[in-house]
């Protein structure tokens, strides 16, 4: 490993307990953590990625077909990098599986199992830790083409403007996101407790998360477009994604 890729933030989490319905039918038989991307499942391409990144531990937050994930990785010798695994025994959402993982150091990455990016994830890390951040979100823009016409309408329920299928642009959550131990304070125990249900709490105190914005590749392969687009680019840009 590049000694000058090491960072203060080596703790990942990556969520994948979900059920993968958006994605299905490939997740009938399999979860969605290791559909192929290419010749790899896209959570093998997240761990070698991290490898890359510095990070030394992985926790896998597991709950539909843990057993199948747990068979594959293991103990992560095979990428020499050391994961283990919290079971959740029923849905907790995106934050909520975080207060079972009892080890969690000052500052730790979680992300979702199923995103494919060419993010640089010690940026990022050093960005939150940069800024003191409570919560940093790494976020990416998306143009999407709406398809009717878009009307303005003023106070007098008159038509003031019109927009033929307008290109909309907006920034969304990779669902990649770098952490601090203090949030957890907000999390509560054994609950089904959201990304959403986060932010509105840490905004209610005043305690916003930071934002970067990526303007390199990312894909949720959760949704079926992107993950016919995702096979396509990884096997063009393997590099970009596996250097």
């Amino acid at each position: 490993m590049n000694k000058n890729m090491v960072n203060t933030i080596d703790r990942a989490v990556i969520l994948a307990g979900g059920l993968g319905t958006r994605l299905r039918p490939y997740t009938i038989t399999i979860p969605k953590p290791l559909v192929p991307v290419g010749d790899l499942p896209i959570l093998e391409i997240i761990i070698r990625q991290l490898v890359n990144n510095g990070f030394r531990h992985i926790t896998i937050a597991v709950n539909h077909q843990a057993e199948l994930i747990r068979a594959f990785f293991g103990d992560g010798s095979k990428w020499d990098i050391e994961i283990d695994y919290s079971l959740e025994d029923k849905p907790l959402s995106t934050m909520g599986p975080l207060k079972l993982i009892p080890d969690l150091p000052k500052n730790f990455l979680v992300m979702n199992g199923d995103i494919l990016t060419d993010l640089s994830y010690r940026i990022l890390a050093e960005y939150h830790i940069k800024n003191d951040n409570i919560f940093t979100i790494s976020s990416h823009q998306r143009d999407e083409r709406v398809d009717y016409g878009v009307l303005e309408v003023d106070v007098n329920d008159r038509l003031c403007g019109f927009r033929e299928k307008p290109l909309m642009s907006y920034h969304v959550s990779m669902g990649i996101y770098i952490v601090s131990r203090d949030a957890l304070n907000y999390i509560p125990s054994n609950t089904f407790y959201g990304f959403d249900d986060l932010m509105r709490d840490l905004m209610k105190d005043a305690l916003p998360a930071g934002v970067r914005v990526h303007n390199g590749k990312w894909l949720d392969i959760g949704r079926p477009d992107d993950y016919s687009i995702a096979v396509e680019q990884f096997e063009d840009m393997r590099d970009l994604f596996l250097p």
